[in-house]
């Protein structure tokens, strides 16, 4: 009898699991802004912010997001991993900042574009580990848009 509870127990707790990974809806994740927190003589620093959407009924807290920043059609200027936990409630969103420093090296044709025409196109792609009452899931975004120095 111990046997036959142990594995009906074991397949309640799949299919759970399985059902839980069907209600999950994924974050959804917009670039906001981008700032510009200080130029130097070999690099800079951004801030880049993000837009969360948690369309779920229940809360999600992100405990890690990896990113890549690109300018133009293809450099990569920055990435990197950020290890600060954000709870977005359920049917909510928030904004999430991520700090990006940054070289020159590797950026002419996007600072030739930036001088030229006074705005330059980024995408901003990578993955973020959320927890939620229906288990951890890691989510890709990834989102595009122009930079302009006169102002969005």
């Amino acid at each position: 009898m111990t046997k036959k509870i142990a594995v009906f127990a074991l397949a309640l707790t799949a299919a759970c699991a399985g059902l839980a990974s069907q209600v999950f809806q994924n974050p959804i994740v917009n670039l906001r802004d981008v700032r510009v927190m200080g130029l130097g003589t070999t690099g800079g620093n951004l801030e880049v912010h993000l837009s969360v959407y948690n369309p779920n009924n229940f809360r999600l807290d992100a405990s890690q997001m990896k990113y890549n920043v690109f300018v133009g059609d293809s450099v990569r200027m920055a990435n990197g991993t950020v290890d600060t936990r954000a709870t977005v409630q359920a049917g909510d969103s928030t904004v999430v900042k991520i700090p990006v420093s940054f070289t020159y090296s590797g950026l002419g044709t996007a600072a030739s574009q930036l001088l030229r025409t006074g705005s330059v196109n980024y995408m901003v792609r990578g993955d973020v580990t959320v927890s939620s009452v229906a288990g951890n899931f890691t989510v890709p975004f990834r989102t595009t848009g122009s930079y302009n120095t006169m102002g969005r």
